[in-house]
């Protein structure tokens, strides 16, 4: 396809519904022709799977249908790129999120709504196990307390000893642990304590954080899964310790389109352009419009997600 007939095509993508997109001819065939080139069959099955789950969320929530075309088309081929699927359910892969961009214009700033393939903390063990990085992962482990729990780490190995106490003599979480196999056959934990939670939630709470126009004061509220009668709740606790389990491993390559809720951004290959030459990487940057945000796929996020470029160094968690 020459540049003219690039352009022409991103015209009309840019000019559908957001529902309309992933049922165009030409966004079904550049699907599938991806797809069949990185995992070298099974194109036809997984364009009409994934297209049947990728409608069903749009149809599902009012601010994914007001995301451009452009961006619908955008996070619908990272499908393909990185070999995910949308099935939802407790542990899904990775789901659709809108965020709000601010975009100058010579009649002045305005906001556009983007659809992102934002990846879960399980997708993450998918592709960095595919990457090479690890071999697997356990489940995460919730503690509560009264259990046999312990962790360090001796001769240069992190260990956890750990037991659970049945039957169970209290409900009160104290811990999460993870525990990862590398390629090597070593073994790395995880682990999170009500401490690092509740930091964390005081980071939530402030990037949160937006201006009450009937008090006259600016709120500060934390994503409300870190608080379900009186503790964080322990999917949403599972979600984070995978999260947080692989801030000092290497990067992996996402998408155009695509977000990681561990936040690790990098472009993709520079010789392979699965979008057709329809992104050039000229985006601009998300900006702050302070809406709530949640973290679990299984939550409602049709209000969306944004972020604040000014928000310094206390940017470590923004769910």
């Amino acid at each position: 396809m020459n540049n003219q007939e690039t352009l022409n095509q991103a015209h009309i993508i840019a000019s559908l519904k957001a529902t309309d997109v992933v049922r165009n001819e030409y966004v079904r065939q550049q699907f599938i022709n991806v797809y069949n080139a990185i995992w070298k069959e099974g194109g036809e099955g997984a364009y009409e799977r994934e297209a049947m789950y990728f409608n069903n969320q749009l149809r599902d929530k009012d601010n994914l249908r007001k995301c451009t075309g452009m961006s619908v088309f955008l996070a619908f081929i990272d499908l393909a790129v990185r070999g995910l699927s949308l099935e939802p359910g407790a542990q899904a892969l990775c789901y659709l999120l809108p965020r709000n961009y601010k975009i100058s214009t010579p009649q002045g700033d305005r906001w556009e709504a983007r659809c992102n393939l934002t990846i879960s903390g399980y997708g993450e063990l998918v592709l960095r196990a595919k990457a090479g990085q690890i071999q697997y992962a356990d489940n995460p482990v919730i503690v509560y307390e009264g259990d046999d729990f312990s962790f360090g780490e001796k001769d240069g190995r992190k260990y956890v000893n750990y037991c659970c106490r049945i039957p169970r003599t209290s409900n009160h979480i104290i811990a999460c642990f993870l525990k990862i196999t590398r390629c090597d056959g070593t073994v790395d934990y995880s682990v999170m304590t009500e401490s690092d939670w509740k930091r964390l939630e005081v980071y939530s709470a402030k990037n949160n954080a937006y201006y009450d126009a009937n008090t006259r004061q600016r709120v500060e509220r934390a994503n409300d899964l870190y608080n379900v009668n009186g503790q964080i709740d322990p999917g949403f606790l599972a979600a984070k310790c995978i999260k947080h389990a692989f801030k000092t491993y290497p990067k992996i390559a996402i998408g155009k389109g695509t977000q990681l809720e561990s936040d690790v951004v990098e472009q993709p290959e520079q010789d392979f352009d699965p979008y057709g030459g329809m992104a050039d990487g000229s985006d601009n940057e998300p900006q702050q419009q302070n809406e709530p945000q949640t973290f679990a796929p299984a939550q409602d996020m049709s209000a969306g997600v944004t972020v604040d470029p000014s928000a310094g160094g206390n940017n470590d968690d923004v769910f």
